[in-house]
């Protein structure tokens, strides 16, 4: 098995991330530091180390979503010191999230340790669907939205269009729904700098069928079968 597949099945990290941990010498193959991208091992006899730890696949396999507060960051550890989703979480196994949300932004977060489900599922090619919920300051005009839907020009460069539906407006506020498939970083929130609009709330309330629901901030529960399943099919 190439070890930066062996990394990310074992919940270290993206396969992408775990090749800069390679590059970076961060990793250890039978007490020998490795930097070689392409390494392969014999995962059930050769000993892995990141960090001073022993890296093992899991035996079983965890799938959890999660109501991200705001004021969260969606790393293991933050070099700002500020508080991580992983503190929301009692799992004795080393969990990752699938994609990521931002500081600011709240809902729905899929956690797992199983690497390969997770690589899948953020791969673009399934275009898998999120949907937000956003609310800025203000009105918007029906030519601002249609900008959206075909696809907001940021520096320079065509973002891809998203599905934008007004859902109501009030105390000098409106709220909307948006759709994308990729999720470019900040891709939500670019796209309405773009047109000149203030975020007041941006929060994730779907990935594919998967709906954050009731859950309340803070609060996590185990997918269930037919969620995990609706996934799966998504791939």
């Amino acid at each position: 098995m190439r070890l930066n597949k062996f990394l990310s099945n074992a919940g270290v990290a993206s396969r992408r991330k775990c090749d800069e941990l390679i590059l970076e010498k961060k990793i250890q193959v039978n007490g020998k530091v490795v930097s070689e991208l392409g390494t392969t091992i014999n995962e059930k006899k050769d000993k892995i180390t990141f960090e001073g730890r022993e890296i093992k696949l899991p035996t079983s396999f965890v799938y959890i979503k999660l109501n991200k507060p705001k004021g969260y960051a969606c790393t293991a550890s933050d070099e700002k010191g500020r508080k991580t989703i992983y503190e929301l979480v009692k799992c004795d196994e080393r969990l990752f999230s699938v994609g990521r949300l931002d500081y600011d932004t709240e809902g729905l977060i899929i956690l797992t340790n199983d690497g390969d489900f997770a690589n899948k599922i953020m791969h673009p090619k399934f275009e898998i669907e999120k949907e937000y919920q956003v609310t800025i300051e203000g009105e918007i005009k029906e030519s601002e939205l249609a900008v959206m839907r075909k696809g907001v020009v940021v520096d320079g460069e065509k973002m891809p269009p998203a599905r934008v539906k007004f859902l109501d407006a009030k105390n000098g506020a409106t709220r909307l729904s948006v759709v994308i498939h990729e999720g470019q970083n900040r891709q939500v929130r670019r796209m309405f700098e773009a047109i000149g609009k203030t975020i007041k709330l941006l929060k994730r309330v779907r990935i594919g069928e998967v709906k954050l629901g009731g859950l309340s901030r803070g609060d996590y529960k185990d997918l269930s079968i037919d969620e995990l399943n609706s996934l799966v099919r998504a791939k």
